[in-house]
């Protein structure tokens, strides 16, 4: 038996299956498309191991997929596979909706079709875990109570619609059809391998490009960050532990504006990496005109995954941020095989030149 995990050469799909390699002996089917953000080289760590398999593919592929699920006899599928970006789905929301629901919708049938042959012993072992974000639940205001499993959705991007629609077809698959399912909502993430247009790897490559530091608006957004490998073990406790039909929010308890979190990034670099007489990397700060429809705070209440699964994020903002600038210092040859042509082009887009 395996498990297959979908968008296992992304960001969080990487970490997760290094994590489950060094910590489990079953085997792992990686099904990834490899767009942009999906990036083989992530797993360069595993390919010799004999219990990977790599595929290159697509989760709206039904016929794909399935041969997969029989092949492996796969007894549960975790779903990172996502286009994520909010920044990309204000400029073309299309690619979101077509992965985002419609592959998860060709994801599920496929999964229907093989969970419905399997026998009733196998059929109650199953699992489908859709990971998702905290993005669903829309913006909150300063004094607000964090984000519970019970809050409405409320999402204000094309991203976060589309990821709303797709945790509303994994539940509905679970009531209607009886596929045990679990569905896990998680904050802001930050790591290794993490795609250099996100706030955290952008604000370190630029820092050291000697570039500006773009920054939202005044800065004042607030976040909940998660270090990715506390994600990851959230994420083995609910496929083990998990109750069929349940949701689990993971957060990180460590809410920050944007602005301390660059604050902070350029404090650790000034240590590490200290710039020429004394300057400092917030000197490269620039404040850029906020983008449409910005969320002003996430905030995670985990206590209900801490008390069901007995799981606690194992790092702090200042330890995780401090190994994730360390990992970039050290990885150079990974960063300048990410950093292609068209990567350049979008943060010029995005961001201006």
């Amino acid at each position: 038996m395996a498990i297959l995990v979908t968008g296992g050469a992304g960001f969080i799909g990487s970490n997760f299956v290094l994590e489950w390699f060094a910590k489990e002996r079953e085997p792992v089917v990686v099904l990834d498309k490899l767009t942009y953000a999906g990036n083989a080289e992530n797993l360069s760590a595993v390919f010799s191991d004999a219990r990977l398999t790599f595929v290159r593919g697509d989760i709206g592929d039904r016929a794909l997929v399935g041969s997969l699920l029989k092949d492996h006899s796969v007894r549960a599928v975790l779903n990172f596979a996502a286009e994520s970006h909010v920044d990309r789905s204000i400029l073309g929301p299309g690619e979101f909706i077509q992965t985002n629901m419609v592959g998860t919708f060709e994801l599920l049938e496929a999964v229907r079709a093989y969970w419905g042959d399997l026998d009733a012993t196998a059929r109650g072992e199953f699992r489908f875990l859709h990971v998702s974000t905290d993005e669903v639940y829309g913006s909150l205001g300063p004094e607000d109570p964090a984000f519970t499993e019970r809050h409405q959705y409320q999402p204000n991007s094309p991203y976060s619609a589309s990821k709303a629609a797709s945790d509303h077809l994994v539940r509905a698959y679970h009531h209607t059809y009886g596929i045990p399912v679990l569905t896990t909502n998680c904050s802001n993430n930050y790591g290794p391998y993490h795609f250099p247009e996100k706030l955290i790897p952008l604000m370190i490559l630029n820092a050291l490009a000697g570039k500006p530091l773009p920054i939202y608006g005044d800065g004042t957004n607030v976040r909940d960050w998660l270090y990715v490998t506390d994600h990851c073990a959230a994420i083995r406790a609910v496929l083990a532990g998990g109750r069929p039909g349940e949701t689990y929010n993971v957060g990180g308890r460590n809410e920050m504006t944007n602005l301390e979190v660059v604050r902070t990034l350029c404090s650790i670099l000034d240590e590490l990496k200290p710039k020429a007489a004394g300057a400092s990397y917030w000197e490269q700060v620039q404040f850029v005109k906020d983008r449409p429809g910005h969320d002003r705070r996430y905030a995670i209440d985990a206590s209900f995954i801490e008390r069901e699964l007995g799981w606690v994020p194992a790092e702090t903002f200042e330890t995780g941020i401090r190994k994730t600038v360390q990992w970039y210092l050290s990885h150079s040859e990974w960063v300048q095989g990410v950093l292609s042509g068209s990567y350049r082009e979008w943060v010029a887009t995005q961001y201006g030149a």
